[in-house]
């Protein structure tokens, strides 16, 4: 069998069987009949051209490590959202139910001050009693006395503030 890194070619037009001549790393082998066809031969070129390359397998491997942390803090950041959306979420359904609660509690202190109650309590509790009209005692007050204060005599520095005020407003228009 032909080494695998040496290539068997045509010659002058001609391919001669009986010395191949051999050219190392050529990329194609002897097929089972021992004779190679053109096409065969270009296919096995081209094949030989595309062969990767040492430094292309490190790099394979950086894109991929990049792209699975890529994927990974993908994945954490919609997993945070999820948990702050989840909090949110159970926060509006306490409020939901403190702000039913405050309603409630607003109804019973309404229910708890009325007339009735309050009087109730005066009575029970404090140890009140309602007044009879016995208890009850009417004043009058004179409506007809008008108290008239007299003006008194302006002082210098009164009588001087006045002129000057007057002064202004002529002025002023």
């Amino acid at each position: 069998m032909a080494d695998r890194n040496s290539a068997f070619y045509y010659k002058n037009g001609t391919y001669n069987r009986a010395e191949p001549e051999r050219v190392p790393d050529s990329g194609f082998e002897r097929g089972s009949d021992s004779q190679y066809t053109e096409p065969e031969a270009k296919r096995n070129i081209m094949f030989r051209q595309n062969e990767a390359r040492s430094g292309s397998v490190f790099s394979i491997i950086l894109v991929s490590l990049l792209a699975a942390a890529l994927l990974g803090s993908v994945i954490y950041a919609l997993d945070r959202r999820n948990t702050v959306y989840n909090k949110v979420s159970a926060k509006n359904n306490e409020l939901t139910l403190m702000e039913a609660e405050n309603v409630r509690l607003q109804s019973e202190l309404e229910s708890r001050i009325t007339a009735k109650n309050v009087e109730d309590y005066a009575e029970n509790v404090l140890g009140m009693k309602k007044i009879d009209s016995s208890q009850i005692e009417y004043i009058r007050i004179q409506t007809d006395d008008v108290v008239n204060i007299p003006e008194g005599e302006q002082s210098l520095i009164t009588k001087i503030k006045n002129l000057f005020d007057s002064c202004v407003e002529y002025f002023r228009g």
